[in-house]
């Protein structure tokens, strides 16, 4: 697997792709309704699962379908939306899609989870207001924009069929600190893990980590400092 930084602070994610599991299969998880339990499993495994030996890890090379993903760096917002008093922050992650495999049409659906040093983990886009969308959609001169909640489904092949989306976060506290995004949905290799008597299914997952010297007096400022990127199985 090979990262291209480009100008612009992006980063693309290539590699060969084999056909997708069907939607039934259970490789694909709807994580929208099921956040919470997902959420705190997801924790549960991040602090057991690594100290085992036999932990999966992403394969180092590929072996199934893997789009290509491009994504900005995290960036804040202060958007006053309907009823609100005063403008409120958010962060957010913008990111472009394609399906440039074999195969005609994948079935994806992306998911972005936020981590805090202190092990509080939130998924992107729960509450958020249509006016935080329309001024970060506004901002980016991206016309064809896509909510997190409608870029899910079909991607058919070809960079005339890709699509530009963004994961949003209400801000989780004015003292950033080092924090942490976990991408997924744009990669089809699994793995399976017992969790007491049930097993977990676990997906290819790009882990990013940052660090931000914000805090109360100057929330939002300082330098964003990229400290690591890697693949993960979560």
């Amino acid at each position: 697997m090979i990262a291209i930084y480009r100008k612009n602070n992006r980063v693309s994610w290539k590699g060969n792709l084999l056909p997708p599991p069907a939607p039934d299969s259970g490789d694909f998880i709807m994580y929208r309704r099921t956040y919470i339990p997902l959420a705190a499993l997801s924790l549960v495994l991040a602090i057991t699962l690594p100290l085992r030996a036999d932990y999966p890890q992403p394969s180092p090379y590929p072996v199934s379908w893997e789009l290509t993903f491009d994504h900005s760096l995290p960036k804040r917002i202060l958007v006053q939306g309907p009823g609100d008093v005063n403008p409120l922050a958010y962060w957010y992650v913008t990111y472009h899609v394609a399906n440039n495999t074999d195969v005609d049409r994948i079935l994806f659906y992306p998911s972005f989870e936020m981590m805090l040093e202190n092990g509080d983990v939130a998924h992107s886009d729960m509450g958020i207001a249509p006016a935080v969308f329309a001024a970060i959609k506004k901002k980016e001169h991206l016309k064809y924009l896509q909510s997190n909640d409608t870029i899910g489904g079909d991607l058919r092949q070809g960079e005339d069929q890709s699509k530009d989306g963004v994961a949003i976060w209400s801000e989780p506290r004015l003292r950033m600190g080092t924090f942490t995004i976990f991408c997924s949905g744009f990669w089809g290799e699994t793995a399976t893990v017992k969790v007491g008597d049930k097993d977990v299914t676990l997906h290819k997952t790009l882990q990013l980590t940052y660090h931000l010297d914000s805090d109360e007096a100057h929330p939002g400022g300082g330098d964003l400092v990229q400290k690591d990127e890697k693949f993960v199985m979560r």
